[in-house]
């Protein structure tokens, strides 16, 4: 009986109890700040001249009303809470690393969307985009590599912040060259001390490994060592007409992709290697990976809040506009009665 009686009244906490603590200001302040006598207050002109002292009290319903709003007003300081139960966060236990190419060829204008040309990374950005707001419940980071490899968002599940990071991104951040190994590197120093079926690295890039430290091979079998699978995705367009001294030819823009280096590293990882040609082979791509299945898990325990301090904050005004209604309406009454005189 006890049990459901605390189930079904569930008193609200409060934020900010301390606020309480203002209760006795008005008393304090009535005690202590005395009113100036009108013989303080004004200096009359002729010494002789005296002002009858008005002792001007307030009615017992305006001090009483005022009392009401004053508590109303300490109640809504207080932020009272309905809490609720603890409740787990479903949460898929999946960790991505996205590992973005920024280098130089990236700004080649050979991808198509809507019916016009944009950017290889003008691509990525839109459709990864699209692939970063779809991973609720995923952990997220993000890797930005060019001439050199720097993680610029930690995983993380607040998937706005890695959104944010891409889009603040530009071609050749990171220097013009590309340094695939190195990327993969980062990835799995970071993606190696998580669960073994979580670790997955999508790798984008439109060239070759030609800077950095580590070659990719190496990489992959660090990677494959650590448990990492990578998802790898070749872009640029295979045809493209440039102009040129007698017009204008098609050239293949991509002629620089590794592809079998791309290949390689998500075969010896247990990945799949993606060819994207337009942006609708490389939303397949991100769709793809979409496809992983999550490992179901549960996350921190929360407690849903629910801020009650609107309502007494609300009937705080209602009771401070009460004593001048009762002031300004009898004056309308009247004024509306002479008009209908």
């Amino acid at each position: 009986m006890l049990e459901y009686f605390r189930s079904a009244f569930v008193w609200p906490e409060f934020a900010w109890p301390w606020m309480a603590f203002l209760l006795p200001l008005p008393w304090l302040l009535w005690r202590w700040v005395r009113p100036a006598s009108p013989g303080q207050a004004l200096h009359l002109p002729h010494p002789g001249l005296r002002l009858a002292a008005v002792a001007a009290k307030t009615s017992s319903p305006t001090a009483l009303i005022l009392i009401l709003a004053w508590l109303c007003l300490l109640l809504a300081a207080t932020r009272p809470q309905w809490v609720g139960p603890p409740q787990a966060q479903q949460r898929s236990g999946r960790a991505l690393m996205l590992a973005v190419d920024l280098s130089g060829s990236m700004e080649t204008d050979d991808m198509q969307l809507a019916g016009r040309s944009i950017s290889r990374f003008g691509a990525v950005e839109t459709i990864a985009g699209d692939f970063i707001t779809r991973r609720s419940g995923d952990e997220l980071g993000l890797i930005l590599f060019g001439s050199r490899a720097f993680l610029v968002t930690p995983l993380t599940y607040d998937l706005s912040a890695v959104q944010a990071q891409l889009k603040g991104a530009a071609v050749g951040l990171a220097g013009t060259e590309t340094a695939i190994g190195d990327a993969i590197a980062v990835a799995v120093k970071r993606l190696s001390a998580l669960p073994q079926q979580a670790r997955v690295l999508v790798l984008l890039t439109d060239g070759v490994n030609n800077a950095g430290n580590i070659s990719p091979l190496d990489a992959a079998r660090a990677a494959k060592a650590a448990g990492v699978r990578i998802y790898t995705i070749g872009i640029g367009a295979t045809a493209m007409r440039v102009a040129d001294l007698f017009g204008s030819e098609i050239v293949n823009p991509s002629a620089d992709l590794d592809e079998g280096m791309l290949r390689s590293l998500a075969e010896q990882t247990g990945g799949h290697y993606f060819r994207a040609t337009d942006t609708n082979e490389l939303a397949g791509a991100y769709r793809a990976v979409d496809a992983l299945e999550p490992i179901v898990q549960q996350g921190p325990m929360l407690r849903p809040r629910h801020e009650l301090f609107r309502w007494p904050l609300l009937a705080a005004v209602v009771l401070l506009l009460l004593p001048m209604l009762r002031r300004v309406l009898p004056q309308v009454i009247n004024r509306g009665a002479r008009v209908a005189e």
